[in-house]
């Protein structure tokens, strides 16, 4: 390989590694505090029942729960037993979300009472 050659070769793999690098970043883990919902109601649950009764009640029906942030209601995806019990305990209330966000979906790794 002459001298041209290997430049351009060296600035190829440092433009690969730096798109790889971004991608990796942008889709990185972020953490987000709202009141725990499902995705179902969001932010209109029935009337007769609480916030709490009824995100508990949607869940057990086969809804996700979900985490209402302002006027955003994102769903949370997880089958962490520990995250799904903090989830469930906080029904109705504020918590912490940590995950990879998608769309309107949350792949969660933690959730932290607030």
């Amino acid at each position: 390989m002459n001298r041209r050659s290997r430049w351009f070769a060296a600035v190829a793999v440092l433009s690969f590694s730096a798109v790889v690098c971004l991608s990796a970043l942008a889709s990185g883990k972020q953490s987000f505090t709202g009141e725990v919902g499902d995705s179902m109601c969001g932010r209109k649950h029935m009337e007769e029942e609480s916030a709490a009764e009824c995100t508990r009640a949607c869940v057990a029906h086969g809804s996700n729960f979900a985490l209402i942030v302002g006027d955003k209601v994102y769903t949370l995806q997880t089958t962490d037993k520990a995250a799904l019990a903090t989830l469930d305990k906080q029904a109705g209330k504020n918590a912490t979300v940590t995950g990879t966000l998608d769309g309107d979906t949350i792949a969660v790794s933690s959730v932290a009472a607030k």
